[in-house]
């Protein structure tokens, strides 16, 4: 009954839980990005560029040794452009939070002394 119990202690603290949402929204942040890349970035800039450059199938470039240096250089560029939209993601949220942040704050009313202050003064009187 131990073991048990010391179990749902470990799973009910808050690092446990924190961490397997963090993992769920990661997953499904990843799964947003990856087809933001796919379906949008690729198609709309990365495929017109190779076009131009004329490798249309990067993926299928490779020496006379059988070495894939295409697929090696297409991961590159994907985790080059993946690492760019989250960075302009961040840096988008960012730029939010500190918009909230600088928001000015409501005026606050007179503090307990000089409340106490004026009570006294009215009482003097």
């Amino acid at each position: 009954m131990g073991m048990i119990s010391e179990f749902k202690d470990f799973i009910a603290k808050g690092n446990a839980m924190d961490l397997a949402v963090g993992v769920i929204i990661g997953s499904a942040f990843g799964a947003i990005v990856s087809s933001l890349v796919s379906d949008v970035i690729t198609p709309a800039l990365l495929n017109p560029a190779l076009k131009a450059a004329q490798v249309e199938d990067l993926a299928g470039l490779k020496t006379d040794g059988g070495i894939l240096y295409g697929k090696f250089l297409a991961a590159v560029i994907s985790f080059l452009v993946i690492a760019f939209v989250i960075f302009l993601m961040v840096k988008a949220i960012n730029s939010m939070k500190k918009k909230e942040e600088a928001a000015p704050a409501a005026p606050s009313g007179p503090t307990q002394e000089q409340l106490l202050a004026e009570i006294r003064d009215l009482l003097k009187k």
